[in-house]
């Protein structure tokens, strides 16, 4: 099964205990982000909400492309691919 690094913004370390990069694997990015709230289900609330998809203010990139603008989770990914999360900030 590919092993895939995924990042984390700084926000999500009272969930992560401080970890930033981790690894998930899965066939696709449905898998991967399966197997990471799998490993640290802390992260669930924070990036997905209660449908199983990512929440508004969360972006996701998949080797650099934002994955909104992509077909659905359900295309393969390779060993080695990246995932990064960040979270808009806003407030006033």
């Amino acid at each position: 099964m590919p092993a895939v690094t995924v990042t984390l913004p700084s926000l999500l370390d009272p969930a992560t205990g401080g970890v930033r990069e981790m690894p998930a694997s899965g066939e696709t990015l449905r898998e991967v982000f399966a197997d990471l709230v799998a490993r640290e289900p802390r992260l669930k609330p924070h990036l997905f909400n209660e449908d199983g998809e990512l929440r508004r203010h969360v972006l996701c990139f998949h080797n650099g492309t934002n994955t909104r603008w992509m077909d659905g989770w359900d295309g393969l990914v390779a060993d080695g691919d990246t995932v990064l999360f960040m979270q808009a900030v806003s407030g006033g």
